[in-house]
């Protein structure tokens, strides 16, 4: 075997070892995806029990309930789907009703979302992008102006409108 012969073959080696090793890690992180979706889209795609997911939207005004053990209920909304969420921890300083937030868990089988991390808005201009253009493909936000009413008589957004980013941390022109 000649010199260029025995270099191309370890190259060869080296490239399928690679190749393997990039594989090998893709399957393994495959499982561990968290896709963003909204309450619409989990309505609409009936998302199978057990599926692991973030949830993204809006706290529901007055539906924030605090229980013993620092468990928490409260639903989250993107103004034409809500869905219920349980949460046991401490919830972000900046959590309230009417904020964007982002929960990460399980939908249980009665449609609970079984919360185990909750992300809320950092200050006062921040909204995770794909929730304020949601809105704004419903006509529920305005720039300027945040949150409005929804005039009457106006048609919902279909699911195609909705979050559909996996990412949290673009900030929206207001």
């Amino acid at each position: 075997m000649t010199r260029k012969s025995r270099r191309l073959i370890l190259i060869s080696a080296c490239g399928a070892v690679l190749a393997l090793a990039v594989g090998l890690i893709l399957s393994a992180m495959s499982g561990s995806i968290v896709f963003f979706r909204s309450p619409t889209e989990v309505a609409a795609q009936g998302v199978a029990p057990g599926t692991r997911f973030r949830l993204g939207g809006l706290v529901k005004d007055g539906s924030l309930q605090r229980g013993p053990d620092q468990t928490v209920e409260f639903a989250v909304t993107d103004t034409n789907a809500t869905v219920q969420v349980a949460y046991r921890g401490l919830l972000p300083d900046l959590f309230r009703e009417g904020q964007g937030i982002v929960a990460e868990g399980r939908l249980e089988p009665g449609g609970l979302f079984r919360a185990d991390t909750v992300l809320a808005k950092h200050d006062e201009s921040y909204m995770p992008r794909e929730v304020a253009d949601a809105l704004k493909a419903q006509g529920r936000w305005q720039e300027g102006k945040g949150m409005v009413e929804k005039p009457a008589g106006t048609e919902p957004a279909d699911a195609s409108t909705a979050i559909t980013d996996k990412t949290l941390g673009q900030r929206s022109e207001r």
